[in-house]
């Protein structure tokens, strides 16, 4: 689910630009600076976590709306957005000098929540981006300060304050209170918001310290699908699974989902979070290419050893077809003293062997082409052996049969594929239009029955589904183009719902 997300990204990104044009083509139609101010601010809310720049550009308007309407409140509260963002994009010197230029204690309350809330971020994305524990320390004992002091403002039964209570128990080393508070805030949280995310976040946190791995990885997939597809730039959790699962093996994933952490950070244009992933993103990399270069590696091995097999397989052919040569001219040398007793003998020879040939044949109907091939060669030596040269210049491969093997080839696959998904058919008709589905007719399959059982089987490669049921390539498209014509709903997932019937994981 998450792969696949992340695959769509580009669609997430452009649906999150059209929700901000359509806020400002509301905003150009605006002429009192009251309703400017409040659009402006809901596009800095979609810009914050999208775009800095541009929050940063909007920010500066709002703080210039304010200044002519001269108000103050409007004033504070965008300083207050402006050092947030601030610190987000790694300017943390600015974002320390716009709060020393607000006067905490002519704020309302609501600002002043505002202020201890954008004073923990602060100093949270300094821990963060520091790499010098004796800072570390500093700053989340500054946090602490700042979260009781946010906390002294909310209601004590206030969504906030229990984030917060969550927060400060995971902080004094009390994970399993801060687990069962962030559980319950989670289940109330509205699904595909931010608020979802961070709280998911939030508890994948708390788990890594009670080391539920399973639980901390569930919860990060979590976060990451919803901060994905809510086109959320500014966000730790892919990077945070990235980490999680290289530290468990996983370094293809780990490898791609830094790459894309990696983007995100570029597109928001953060220098905060370019170093936070700078620090981990060229390990998980060497590691990848490492194993690349592994797997390369062997790979050469693994030709060399075909090679030399090939090689030792071609000198026993040709050693093989050498003695044959010297049996042929041994056996041309016998036929000059007495060609009609030999003819006699090898014709009793020839019709107990050929006797012995079919019975073998019987027997072993479903052996591999392998031993088709050997008991063709057996026949080409017989013939020489009775001079039968007329007849060996007339063996050939009858057509006839060819088809009738793959007649029976076809019957073998429709019946051995129809024990397996017994439903097959019945399923695949729920996938189509009515006026479009298959009736199985004897037990066997059609020939656009017989791609779609060949696709979920797994073959997909339209080469080798011709090369089996002995079609052209181009004609293997058009019924696949056929069959998804037929689809019920979105012919483009039609194959991979075909891959489907018959799991018991949908």
């Amino acid at each position: 689910m998450l792969d696949k997300t992340i695959a769509d990204r580009a669609v997430y990104t452009a649906n999150k630009e059209k929700r901000i044009d359509s806020i400002k083509k509301i905003l150009k139609n605006q002429e009192a600076l009251e309703d400017q101010y409040r659009l402006n601010g809901d596009v800095i809310s979609e810009y914050q976590s999208f775009k800095c720049d541009s929050a940063l550009v909007y920010i500066e308007r709002n703080l210039q709306i304010a200044k002519d309407l001269k108000n103050t409140d409007y004033l504070d509260e965008s300083k207050l957005k402006l050092a947030f963002v601030s610190s987000m994009s790694g300017l943390f010197t600015q974002a320390a000098e716009i709060f020393q230029t607000i006067h905490y204690d002519s704020l309302p309350v609501h600002l002043k929540v505002l202020y201890w809330w954008s004073h923990i971020r602060y100093n949270e994305n300094l821990v963060k981006y520091t790499d010098s524990p004796k800072f570390e320390r500093v700053y989340a004992s500054e946090n602490k300060k700042s979260r009781d002091a946010l906390m002294s403002l909310l209601d004590p039964k206030g969504e906030m304050y229990l984030k917060e209570m969550a927060f400060k128990l995971k902080g004094d080393g009390d994970y399993a209170a801060s687990a069962k508070i962030q559980k319950d805030l989670f289940k109330t949280a509205e699904p595909n918001t931010h608020g979802y995310a961070m709280s998911a976040m939030g508890l994948a946190m708390v788990n890594k310290e009670l080391e539920n791995r399973e639980l901390e990885e569930k919860y990060l997939i979590l976060a990451a699908i919803t901060d994905t597809r809510l086109a959320i730039k500014e966000n730790e959790s892919l990077l945070t699974l990235a980490i999680h699962l290289y530290t468990n093996g996983d370094v293809n994933r780990a490898y791609n989902y830094v790459r894309a952490s990696l983007d995100d950070a570029n597109f928001y244009n953060s220098r905060f979070r370019n170093a936070v992933i700078a620090r981990t993103q060229p390990i998980i990399e060497a590691t990848y290419l490492a194993k690349i270069e592994q797997q390369r590696e062997n790979l050469h091995l693994y030709a060399l050893l075909i090679s030399v097999f090939a090689v030792v397989l071609i000198l026993s052919l040709y050693f093989l077809y050498r003695q044959i040569k010297v049996v042929s001219t041994a056996k041309k040398n016998l036929s000059l003293i007495n060609v009609q007793l030999i003819s006699v003998n090898h014709r009793l020879d020839e019709a107990n062997l050929i006797r012995e040939k079919y019975i073998g044949y019987y027997i072993n109907q479903c052996a591999v082409y392998l031993d088709k091939l050997d008991e063709y060669r057996r026949n080409v030596n017989r013939k020489i052996k009775a001079g039968q040269y007329e007849a060996l210049q007339k063996l050939t491969v009858s057509t006839t049969a060819l088809e009738k093997d793959a007649l029976e080839l076809y019957q073998d696959f429709d019946r051995t594929f129809l024990e397996v998904y017994p439903t097959f058919v019945d399923e695949l008709n729920l996938l189509l239009r009515e006026e479009e589905r298959f009736s199985l007719k004897k037990g066997q399959l059609n020939t656009e029955l017989r791609i779609l059982a060949l696709i979920r089987l797994g073959i997909t490669d339209v080469n080798q589904i011709a090369t089996f049921l002995r079609y052209s390539i181009q004609t293997i498209y058009n019924y696949k183009s056929k069959l998804k014509a037929k689809a019920l709903t979105d012919n483009e997932s039609f194959e991979d719902r075909v891959k489907k019937i018959g799991s018991f994981v949908r």
